[in-house]
């Protein structure tokens, strides 16, 4: 590992792209937040990240890691520009991908619309060749038969292709030999064996996943090196990490491979940070709740970790319903997401009532009152109305907002069409968007089997401390904590996160009849393979750690839960352990069981992990605080006040200059430069060891 001792996080968002740099050496962080380039992100991260340098006083030969995290998978999925593909698969199993579970996520939409898959019905092709569902190879492949397949493919202009024969979960041996075939007689073509990215049982959902992979890998492969050409021009050449979806990190080769991986990657360091800062407070149960530009994040961080789910869905039809979108089958932190940002644009709908997103402003134009030219009230501009944010100390004074152009755009857009006054229809927007978020969280805890009001909340992102006070007295939660830095706070993530990789394999039975031998072969390959990768990425043997899991459900149920399981050999004195800890995992699910029904195994995972890196989080705020809450007061300003349905003046405190053990009362205004908190009802305001903001009500 590199005595270098300075490592960067970087998180694109829809509008700013995060940089938080930390040195080793020095014992500081340094933030950065610039607005993202959409057309070519690298180009924003080029941009903060050589600001981060330059206000560290250090230079890229002084960089240990760059860790990253995107949304460039999901955007090139909603959006449809991914690359050319084409699917290879079974005779007769062409439209399986079309078909789907022939499920109705709405029934009652007689225009109901479904995903349409990622590759055309003319480019699905058919191999004839068959593999049983025990795994027993009932017909190889012919190589004459898939040579006219890559002819085809060629003559189609495809670049990329994905490989999904019934059964290779099983066995991939005819997929291993297509894949072999294809580098020999095509090595121009990019392609994705669905036995390595998504080995699993379920046809419908290994081919969407399949596909989805191979269907972004050129686009991923090409940003990455743009990104590293990009950090090269900056002098960096050590190692270049990304963040997964289930809030581990991997290399830039095992991201090429798998860019599907990354389809929630920076989401996921969100709920990560939280977790950690959970971990350092003693506070195991939290409600991460990430506000940024486009969208708003809720997870549920439970005893110390975010729950994480293996199965994803991209792409929706209808953006926040389930069963519309593309199912993939990657681990992903389990979270609730939402189109309510501060660049979510209000509007009037076709019932003449208040509506709030899911549309975005983005960056560019971005909202009314950055002055970039656009022209619909959104969230952030309501706020400025509202005096919850500052026109003059926006991104620490880099950038003034308009206020003049964002009352008329209100006014026109809102006001007159409600017949009411600005600072209504800016309260309106303030509070329609407050209680969608809150709505979200709601179902997601209760979803899970949670009472929201015993999950502090846990604010970060750009616009998340300016609007969680508001949730949070809606939810009920017994407090709103604000971290330093909470503007930037998903980097804090990805510097934390260890180097880590989930594997899968299927194996589907009765525990009473499994094959105990077959599944220890299983573990023992999943395992291996997992040394191998981290080894690679240069973890030592003895800092590695492996956990075991088993999705298992009652015999004739339809979908299985995740039970943690123990280590050791398998066999059948291992019944009685795993049937004890699935009885108890789904008591603590569903409050009950059912002793004595048969369990059946589905699939058998492994995460092979690194350690995870332990950060000063109290240097966050690492400014010398004033030496009393009233010294920290820049001022007082005019706020709107709900319980006086009218503006009041509160105090305005400086963010740096407050220390912990202080504490003072609300109504109140904290400034910090990449983020507002807003508290503007009584409260009780305490900054904690780590210079952490807990608000409490002052009337329960």
């Amino acid at each position: 590992m590199s005595e270098r001792p300075v490592r960067i996080g970087v998180d694109i968002g829809g509008t700013f792209t995060d940089v938080l740099l930390f040195d080793a050496e020095q014992r500081r962080f340094v933030i950065e937040k610039v607005l993202t380039t959409p057309d070519a992100p690298a180009t924003a991260v080029g941009e903060g990240v050589g600001s981060s340098l330059t206000a560290g006083a250090r230079g890229g030969p002084d960089v240990q890691q760059v860790i990253h995290g995107t949304t460039l998978v999901t955007n090139a999925l909603i959006e449809r520009r991914g690359s050319q593909s084409a699917l290879i698969t079974t005779k007769g199993f062409r439209d399986a991908v079309e078909m789907g579970r022939e499920h109705r996520y709405d029934l009652y939409d007689i225009f109901l619309e479904m995903p349409a898959p990622l590759v055309r019905r003319r480019w699905r092709l058919e191999l004839d060749e068959r593999t049983a569902a025990d795994g027993t190879v009932l017909k190889p492949v012919d190589p004459d038969d898939l040579a006219g397949l890559v002819e085809q493919i060629r003559n189609e202009g495809i670049e990329a292709v994905g490989v999904a024969l019934l059964h290779s979960y099983r066995n991939p041996a005819n997929e291993r030999t297509v894949g072999e075939q294809l580098s020999g007689i095509a090595p121009d073509l990019t392609f994705t064996l669905s036995s390595d990215v998504a080995p699993e049982i379920r046809e419908y959902e290994r081919v969407s996943t399949t596909l989805a992979n191979v269907y972004v890998r050129p686009l991923v492969d090409r940003y990455l090196g743009e990104l590293t050409d990009v950090l090269r021009g900056k002098d960096i050449e050590s190692e270049l990490l990304i963040m997964l979806s289930s809030g581990g990190l991997c290399t830039v080769d095992t991201a090429r491979a798998y860019p599907i991986r990354l389809v929630e990657s920076g989401p996921a360091a969100g709920a990560l940070a939280a977790s950690r800062y959970g971990q350092e407070l003693e506070l195991p149960n939290l409600l991460s709740f990430d506000m940024g530009g486009t969208t708003a994040k809720a997870c549920l961080v439970d005893n110390g970790e975010p729950m994480i789910s293996t199965e994803f869905e991209v792409s929706r039809v209808y953006r926040f319903k389930k069963g519309s979108g593309l199912p993939v089958k990657v681990p992903v932190i389990e979270m609730i997401e939402i189109g309510a940002g501060g660049g979510s644009i209000a509007s009037i709908d076709n019932l003449g009532l208040l509506k709030v997103g899911p549309q975005s402003a983005g960056s560019d134009p971005g909202p009314v009152c950055y002055g970039r030219g656009g022209e619909q009230p959104t969230v952030t501009d309501a706020d400025l109305l509202l005096g919850y944010l500052d026109p003059g100390f926006f991104l620490g004074g880099e950038m003034s907002l308009d206020s003049s152009a964002t009352g008329q755009a209100v006014e026109s857009n809102i006001a007159n069409p409600l017949g009411i006054d600005v600072t209504q229809a800016a309260w309106g927007i303030h509070q329609v968007v407050n209680e969608n978020m809150a709505n979200a969280a709601r179902v997601h805890a209760v979803e899970q089997g949670k009472d929201p009001r015993k999950y502090p909340v846990f604010a970060f992102g750009g616009a998340g401390p300016v609007h969680a006070w508001g949730v949070a007295q809606i939810l009920g939660a017994p407090e709103m904590i604000v971290p330093a830095g909470a503007g930037v706070l998903s980097t804090v993530g990805f510097l934390s996160a260890p180097l880590a990789f989930d594997f899968v394999r299927s194996l589907n039975g009765l525990l009473d009849d499994l094959d105990w031998q077959e599944l220890n072969r299983l573990m023992t390959e999943m395992e291996v393979e997992g040394r191998d990768l981290l080894a690679e990425a240069g973890v030592p043997d003895e800092q590695m750690t492996f956990t075991r899991l088993a999705e298992l459900r009652y015999a004739g149920q339809g979908h299985e839960i995740t039970v943690e399981l123990g280590h050791g050999q398998f066999s059948t004195e291992s019944i009685t352990d795993i049937t004890q800890r699935f009885e108890a995992e789904y008591t603590r699910l569903y409050q009950r069981s059912a002793p004595g029904n048969p369990i059946e195994a589905v699939n058998w995972r492994v995460l092979v992990s690194g350690p995870s890196r332990n950060l000063p989080l109290d240097l966050l705020s690492s400014e010398e605080p004033a030496a009393t809450h009233d010294a920290a007061r820049k001022g007082v300003r005019s706020i709107y006040l709900p319980e006086n349905a009218g503006f009041g003046e509160v105090p305005v405190y400086d963010r740096y200059l407050l220390g912990p053990g202080m504490s003072f009362e609300g109504p109140a205004i904290i400034e910090e430069r990449e983020s507002t908190a807003v508290v503007n009802t009584p409260a009780r305001i305490d900054v904690d060891r780590l210079g952490n903001l807990r608000v409490s009500r002052t009337d329960s």
